[in-house]
């Protein structure tokens, strides 16, 4: 099941390390080859001699070996591994890894790695829920690092709540799906719009909308998770790709956004478009900024590119094109004409009458309409959750 593939497990100092022998054991069973790196503390919790039996490797906590004074390269321990898994991951090590502090050769490996890392957090629920604490998560997500969340159930300290580590059948669910998510779209190219575009007035103003971005980057990065080779066309937002494989084209405006999807369309497998593109644009732009002279300023509007319709009919025999409906009334009429219109072959719909939905959200509820009249309705989620749906669709669609 998992033959070839080389998963680094990184234990910090916490009680929860003594679920890591279980674990180790099913990636080993199942075929991986598993190195093990230790906090120094890590081995307060369980021993180095468990874990080396288990994984069938030497387990390493420190940068020398104490008898041999061997050096071991962390450098190229990141370099081994296709995966990386720190569990259980205290708030201490959450903080340095967060902060880049490499006092310890797990750190130092972590830092060194180039493969995607799973981080399972593990702590007292009031550790848990500090305000430092999802800072740091948070700033982990944003590197790119891929979330266990912690489960709720009985800690150490006596409490329930918050803050208990995924048990191991299920670390190890996520790490099987992980390396199969990793090879289903190998071998495809998909283009991804995302955020708003900036029309500009003159230097200083412009039209805009309240677009973050965020949907349409979860998507890019999901695919990229699964094997595509992904081209991210996003206007203004200050979101980053969790994916470092993502080739992100950023650009302002809608005819930024119009060169770079149209021609990168041209040697795609599909597209998902996302991004929330003016419908206009000031006629005239100023070279410079305009003064405020009077109580009224009259700005006369021209339409912007169609992005979508110009994909709709360059498309080729194969392609998969999908667009987005944001409607406020009628919503899925809307949305079942612009699917026909526009020449895709499905379109997610948003409406703006679902409370956590749309703009300045880090949720969404979507409905997805198929060109047979297939209609799909999705529960509220996360869009990184939301943005799996949409994948998990448009694979169906490729296999076709």
């Amino acid at each position: 099941m998992l033959q070839g593939k080389k998963v680094l497990v990184g234990i910090s100092g916490g009680i929860a390390a003594y679920k890591i022998p279980y674990l180790v054991r099913l990636l080993v069973k199942n075929g991986a080859e598993v190195k093990v790196v230790m906090t120094p503390t890590a081995a307060d919790f369980v021993t180095p001699l468990t874990l080396a039996t288990v994984s069938k490797n030497p387990i390493i906590t420190d940068f020398f070996h104490p008898e041999t004074g061997e050096w071991y390269n962390h450098v190229e321990l990141g370099l081994w591994a296709d995966l990386m898994v720190i569990a259980p991951l205290t708030a201490n090590t959450l903080a340095k890894m967060a902060h880049g502090q490499a006092d310890n050769l797990l750190m130092a490996t972590y830092m060194s790695a180039k493969c995607p890392v799973m981080f399972a957090p593990a702590m007292d629920l009031d550790m848990y829920k500090h305000p430092s604490t999802k800072i740091n998560i948070d700033r982990l997500i944003s590197y790119g690092n891929i979330l266990i969340p912690a489960t709720s159930g009985e800690l150490a300290s006596g409490l329930s709540g918050e803050g208990r580590l995924e048990e191991p059948e299920k670390i190890f669910e996520l790490i099987k799906d992980f390396f199969f998510q990793g090879n289903s779209l190998s071998g495809k190219k998909v283009i991804v719009t995302a955020g708003p575009t900036f029309e500009a007035i003159d230097p200083v103003r412009f039209i805009g909308n309240h677009s973050s971005g965020k949907m349409g980057i979860d998507i890019a990065d999901e695919l990229a998770n699964r094997g595509a080779e992904v081209v991210l066309v996003c206007g203004p937002s200050g979101i980053a790709n969790k994916n470092g494989k993502v080739k992100r084209i950023n650009v302002t405006s809608s005819d930024e956004m119009y060169t770079a999807t149209t021609e990168a369309f041209k040697n795609a497998d599909a597209a998902i478009l996302a991004a929330a593109v003016a419908d206009y644009k000031p006629k005239d732009v100023s070279d410079i900024k305009i003064k405020k002279k009077s109580d009224d300023m009259n700005i006369e509007l021209v339409k912007t590119h169609d992005i979508l319709a110009a994909l709709g009919e360059s498309k080729k025999g194969g392609q998969i094109l999908v667009g987005f409906a944001l409607e406020t009334n009628n919503e899925l009429e809307n949305a079942k004409e612009k699917l026909l219109r526009k020449n895709l072959d499905f379109i997610v719909l948003n409406s703006l009458k679902h409370p956590g939905a749309g703009f300045k959200h880090s949720t969404n509820q979507i409905t997805i309409v198929h060109k047979n009249n297939k209609i799909q309705d999705f529960e509220l989620k996360s869009k990184t959750e939301v943005a799996k749906d949409i994948v998990d669709t448009l694979a169906e669609k490729l296999k076709v």
